[in-house]
């Protein structure tokens, strides 16, 4: 008999919380923008007596600062308990020294980050992956997620790998695009997790911890005459990760019913121009490529889960062979270099040749989208696509702006009118005037009590109370695929379409019936 699903009306911050308890026998934290109330569901489920999948309540340390933390972290994987933490931006730079210790002792802890810019001219507590881009280099491999439901079906590969590789890893999704946002999705428990954990693995685990009857020498200083070695021989342990988490990944497909690869691949089967991304910027462009494939257009997306360790063979395994020409979209800026990074690895994956098929070599470009949480619409992809057809593709190229000044932006189109689109409304308020906390009840209202698919964004300043917030509503029979803002022309009839057609769909539940809204 198929177990009844479990809907929940969450955010992915929620959801990454949700997934990180079961797996976590310690939490240490402090609080960043925008990940703090990961930490905060953590923290208030151990308070209520939560039990992991080992039966147990996670413990729960706040420290001083994200560096406290991972050091925190540290020292409990040093002591054979499994632990996580929850940060972004500054914080996780902060971590940086302690992700190269606990990568280098092959320690199974797992970072979750709501990816956010960089303070560089400006401070922005908004998202992209500058901050995921800058810890790359430490260690830890790298997974990401592109939206709510992804993020509840996807998170526990990290912990899982983790554990069977030995190999830390961070865990991360798009900064407010992705972590506030509000969707309803199926859920995960316990008991369907519980099973996937390699038992073996978390014996010899536990073995290691630190133990006066085991006594062993670690943290040591070493000389010239054998750092290098020690540094080559981890490699063993990373060339098992793509195995490792290409299993798990096909686990969790069977388990949720949801079709997920290292890399997955959607559009037309025999697609010439393809975009190749990571994070939430996939919905948006899996919602553009329905319009021009039922306009003939041929045009695909691999959209990347497992970005450390890169595994060209899998990318291969994705790209369709009628291939031409491809962009690669980063949410990232590297001043001075030839491409950012994902651009980088796509362009090496071609040039080594050695898993893909490269008899006719695509055309490859790079652009940059998305910094501090710039939006990103189905028209600004389709100036990528259309940027993809030119005889000479603008290489370096931005969208979502207009950049006067070195020129590098693709044209500005108009917003594409998608079709059999759900409901849309905004709500247009100020900071702590409750129009927010307002909407998020409706919209869980909606979630929890309705069989409609829903989303809620809120776009607001860092001004915080008294600054300008705008409620972004979403609802309808379908999954909702729009990652990005809504967008309508007139202010007055948004908002009396809104509550009417918000009225219209909670009108029956006062009474306890069901919405009759279609």
């Amino acid at each position: 008999m198929a177990k009844e699903k479990k809907f929940l009306t969450c955010d992915g911050n929620q959801a990454a919380a949700h997934i990180a308890y079961m797996f976590s026998e310690t939490a240490a934290i402090y609080p960043i923008t925008p990940s703090s109330t990961m930490a905060e569901y953590v923290d208030e489920w151990a308070a209520a007596g939560r039990k992991n999948v080992f039966g147990e309540t996670v413990r729960v340390d706040e420290m001083q600062s994200e560096a406290g933390a991972a050091g925190a972290m540290h020292g409990s994987l040093q002591a054979g308990a499994l632990s996580t933490t929850f940060t972004a931006s500054q914080g996780l730079l902060l971590m940086i020294p302690n992700m190269y210790k606990v990568a280098g002792e092959l320690l199974p802890g797992v970072y979750h980050v709501s990816a956010r810019a960089l303070a560089s001219h400006a401070l922005s507590i908004f998202g992209d992956h500058q901050d995921v881009m800058a810890v790359r280099q430490t260690g830890c491999a790298m997974f990401a997620t592109g939206s709510v439901q992804e993020v509840m079906d996807l998170a526990a590969v990290a912990h899982l790998a983790a554990i069977k590789s030995r190999v830390p890893f961070v865990h991360f999704f798009d900064g407010f695009r992705t972590s506030h946002e509000i969707q309803k999705i199926e859920a995960l428990e316990n008991d369907d997790l519980a099973g996937l954990i390699d038992q073996k693995a978390l014996t010899a685990f536990r073995k290691r911890a630190l133990s006066p009857e085991a006594p062993v020498a670690r943290g040591m200083a070493q000389n010239p005459d054998i750092y290098f070695q020690a540094r080559e021989a981890s490699n063993v342990y990373y060339d098992k990760v793509v195995d490792i988490v290409d299993g798990y990944v096909k686990q969790l497909s069977e388990l949720t019913g949801r079709n997920y690869n290292l890399f997955d691949y959607y559009g037309a089967k025999d697609a010439e121009r393809v975009i190749i991304a990571m994070g939430s910027v996939t919905e948006a462009i899996k919602e553009t490529i329905d319009y021009l494939t039922k306009k003939g257009e041929k045009v695909g997306l691999v959209a990347v889960h497992l970005f450390r360790p890169f595994s060209v063979k899998h990318l291969g395994e994705a790209l369709p062979a009628t291939v031409k020409r491809i962009a690669v979209l980063d949410r990232t800026k590297e001043p001075g270099a030839n491409g950012e990074p994902l651009y980088l690895d796509v362009v090496e994956a071609f040039a080594s040749c050695k898993d893909i098929a490269c008899a006719n070599k695509p055309l490859i470009v790079g652009g940059r989208y998305g910094l501090s949480s710039k939006d990103t619409t189905p028209a600004q992809i389709l100036s990528v696509y259309e940027n993809l057809a030119a005889n000479i593709p603008k290489h370096g190229f931005t969208i979502g702006i207009v950049d006067d000044v070195t020129f590098k932006s693709l044209p500005l189109k108009p917003e594409l009118i998608l079709e059999n689109g759900p409901f849309e409304a905004k709500f247009y308020g100020l900071g702590a005037d409750g129009t927010v906390g307002a909407n998020k009840n409706s919209i869980k209202i909606i979630g929890d009590n309705t069989n409609k698919y829903c989303q809620a964004y809120f776009a607001y300043d860092s001004k915080k109370s008294g600054g300008f917030t705008c409620s972004h509503l979403r609802f309808g029979d379908n999954p909702i695929r729009s990652t990005y803002l809504v967008n309508t022309p007139d202010f007055v009839a948004c908002h009396v379409q809104a509550y009417l057609r918000l009225y219209d769909v909670t009108k029956g539940l006062k009474k306890g019936g069901t919405s009759t809204f279609t």
